[in-house]
């Protein structure tokens, strides 16, 4: 029985596991790797004819349009950008420009100065002052504070003018020619607390200097000076009141003092001379000041203006 079965049945199972493992680890065979290449080959081909076969239109079309859309896209893009940068080129011009006009203007409202009374003078000529310059300074004044009815009460006619200096008299040369009968006037005058001359200037000084002009003219007649410095009023009132005094030279806001307080009349004046035409360092006149200005408009509103308007007395510009 064990001849006919051939070989040892333990020797057949051991071979049988070895051969199942050796097919599985066997190399291919000629057809099989034969196989394989042909359906790459084939993968291949169809790929390639894919690429080569002419699109259809509607393929075509699409192609197109979304290439356009692409480029079209970049364009966009890089007009934007193209665009932006030339707006903030503008943006700084714009800035730098304006810079530039706030420097050049701070620098020219740095060189303007308002031009002052000097800088106007001494580009113009001094001219002589005339009747007209008085009376337009008293309209303009009144019409603030007054109603037309009173303006009229107020206005001075030409004939209460004396003839004006025209910048080739000294004050004695002046006074010669507006009163050629002095000394007979001088005699006659012998009322108190008033004066036959009254010169209104714009400082202490110049009436100092002033005084020293009268020289020439006053022969034997009594000067006083009305100022506010180092003077009071009740010394001027009483000096004015005890003798008989000629001729007055002071400044507007001690006469209009005295005026206010009766201290200084208007019943003996004959002549109001104003020291019209000086001008001072700043090449300013009486009128220029402010100050002097004001005590000025007070001065003659204390009835001096009413006197003149009435005769009693005339007004001359120096």
């Amino acid at each position: 029985m064990a001849d006919d079965l051939g070989d040892e049945w333990w020797t057949q199972g051991d071979n049988l596991g070895v051969s199942e493992v050796e097919e599985d680890t066997q190399p291919l065979t000629e057809e099989q790797p034969i196989k394989y290449i042909s359906k790459k080959r084939k993968r291949d081909q169809q790929i390639q004819e894919e690429d080569t076969q002419p699109l259809t239109e509607e393929q075509s079309n699409k192609s197109t349009s979304k290439k356009r859309k692409g480029e079209k896209k970049i364009q966009d893009g890089t007009k934007k950008k193209k665009k932006t940068v030339k707006k903030e080129c503008f943006i700084t011009e714009e800035r730098s420009e304006e810079k530039g006009d706030k420097e050049s203007n701070k620098k020219k409202k740095r060189r303007k100065k308002k031009k002052t009374i000097t800088d106007v003078l001494t580009s113009s000529e001094p001219a002589p002052g005339s009747p007209a310059d008085l009376m337009s300074l008293l309209k303009n004044h009144f019409s603030l504070t007054r109603s037309v009815i009173e303006q009229e009460d107020l206005t001075l006619n030409d004939s209460c003018f004396l003839s004006s200096n025209d910048l080739t008299h000294s004050l004695s040369s002046y006074l010669k020619e507006v009163c050629p009968k002095w000394a007979k006037i001088q005699k006659q005058h012998t009322q108190t607390q008033s004066v036959v001359f009254l010169i209104v200037c714009g400082s202490a000084l110049r009436t100092i200097d002033l005084i020293k002009q009268l020289i020439a003219f006053k022969g034997q007649a009594k000067v006083l000076k009305l100022f506010a410095k180092h003077i009071k009023v009740d010394d001027q009132i009483k000096a004015l009141s005890k003798g008989v005094t000629h001729i007055a030279v002071g400044t507007p806001g001690r006469i209009a003092a005295l005026l206010e307080k009766e201290g200084l009349t208007v019943q003996g004046l004959r002549y109001l001379v104003l020291d019209w035409n000086y001008r001072d360092q700043k090449l300013r006149r009486m009128v220029d000041i402010p100050e002097v200005k004001e005590d000025f408009l007070k001065m003659m509103d204390r009835g001096l203006i009413h006197s003149c308007r009435e005769g009693k007395f005339k007004i001359g510009l120096f």
